[in-house]
């Protein structure tokens, strides 16, 4: 996991080849006024998700991990709060690994919090188990998933 804000993003663009395409969308000027839902960037390799709506409560999330994208998560407005947890130390799967979906979901309790302000990101890698969406207000983020 890696939690930076997104003026040092070039410092991390040398770690997979998809940053650079990945980094140069979340620099649109129009970033804030794209759709919700998916937006290609690199065909099948680089997409993103743009989501914006209430946050959640600790208790109504579960960890989720992916075995096929790292997830580059760029908080525009608002804080969401993230749990993480390693994805071999979590236990409790809520289902089998979805493959089409890319995720599986768990109801282990995340080992830290962080909270990632607007300006900031953080990357999960395919080891991170992580728990989105989490804020007493509104969140509006892009989700920019990288594939491995």
């Amino acid at each position: 996991m890696i939690l930076d804000i997104f003026e040092n993003a070039g410092h991390y663009l040398g770690l997979h080849h998809g940053f650079r395409k990945a980094f140069e969308f979340l620099k649109r000027p129009d970033l804030a006024s794209l759709e919700p839902g998916r937006h290609e960037i690199d065909g099948e390799r680089v997409i993103a998700r743009v989501a914006k709506g209430p946050g959640r409560k600790k208790q109504e999330g579960k960890l989720e991990r992916h075995e096929k994208f790292i997830d580059i998560q760029y908080v525009l407005s608002g804080t969401d709060e993230m749990g993480w947890k390693p994805g071999s130390a979590c236990k409790s799967p809520a289902g089998p690994y979805d493959p089409k979906e890319d995720i599986q979901f768990f109801t282990d309790e995340p080992d830290a919090w962080v909270q990632v302000h607007a300006g900031a990101f953080i990357v999960f890698f395919p080891d991170d188990a992580h728990l989105p969406l989490i804020s007493g207000g509104e969140i509006h983020k892009i989700v920019v998933k990288v594939a491995i």
